[in-house]
């Protein structure tokens, strides 16, 4: 199951944003109001829970200066990607779009195909708090 986000423009640098994303406690900045659980494990992993799902823990597993940062998936029961393209529009202009891609069974990605596109597009949609 691939999903994208829509691509944002943030007023900051690619640089800026590519720091700010491989600095995990980050992304409580970028989650959505729903959140029920919120925890840095280490510099490369944490945990979030949403109201009504399960708890996710993410690892940071690759990283490729100021364009592109991959988080997965800590568990092999939800075996998936998110994955932050970043793109300099200008010295303090750039683009981000989030990519999702899971490897799950039909009924599944039917079940979380409408939660986790929704997830990922407020955690583009927040990428100005930064």
């Amino acid at each position: 199951m691939n999903l994208e986000s829509t691509k944002v423009v943030v007023e900051k640098s690619d640089e800026y944003i590519f720091n700010a994303l491989t600095d995990v406690k980050n992304f409580e900045k970028l989650m959505p109001e729903n959140i029920a659980k919120f925890e840095v494990i280490d510099e490369n992993c944490f945990e979030f829970g949403l109201k009504g799902m399960p708890e996710i823990k993410l690892l940071k597993k690759e990283a490729t200066a100021n364009s592109k940062i991959v988080l997965g998936a800590a568990s092999s029961k939800l075996p998936f990607n998110l994955t932050g393209n970043i793109v300099a529009l200008d010295a303090n202009k750039t683009e981000i779009q989030l990519l999702f891609d899971g490897d799950f069974n039909p009924m599944m990605a039917m079940m979380i195909k409408g939660p986790i596109g929704k997830f990922i597009e407020t955690l583009a949609q927040n990428m100005h708090k930064l």
